[in-house]
């Protein structure tokens, strides 16, 4: 949910990581929050790492650097929610098979761009 399925102020997204699997490290423009639906998730913050189980809840801050990783031995499920109904997204390293690094979460059509020059924050 995004402003591109009309929210005005906030975000959300819905992560299933499988076992071993991860998010990159990357930066958000907005404030995010994760809360733990399932499995065991190791939350990097800012080169600090706790565990988030069902239940808990964490707080990554806009533009703090931030990735995750299932550390259990089953899909690992996490609900995010943004501080914003758009979302800029870069990601430290490029991403996927047309390797982009910057992402807009909510634009009307999707928008990714690969990053020429090193972003500035």
């Amino acid at each position: 949910m995004s402003s591109a399925t009309g929210t005005a102020a906030t975000a959300a997204v819905y992560i299933e990581l499988d076992p071993g699997g991860e998010l990159p490290e990357h930066t958000d423009s907005a404030e995010e929050v994760f809360i733990g639906l399932e499995g065991s998730i190791e939350v990097t913050v800012d080169g600090e790492t706790i565990t988030l189980s069902p239940d808990d809840v964490a707080v990554v801050p806009a533009l703090a650097p931030h990735g995750l990783r299932n550390t259990s031995d089953r899909k690992a499920r996490v609900l995010g929610f943004f501080g914003g109904s758009t979302n800029v997204a870069v990601f430290t390293e490029p991403q996927g098979p047309g390797r982009m690094q910057v992402f807009v979460v909510g634009a009307p059509i999707p928008v990714a761009a690969p990053l020429e020059e090193p972003a500035l924050v």
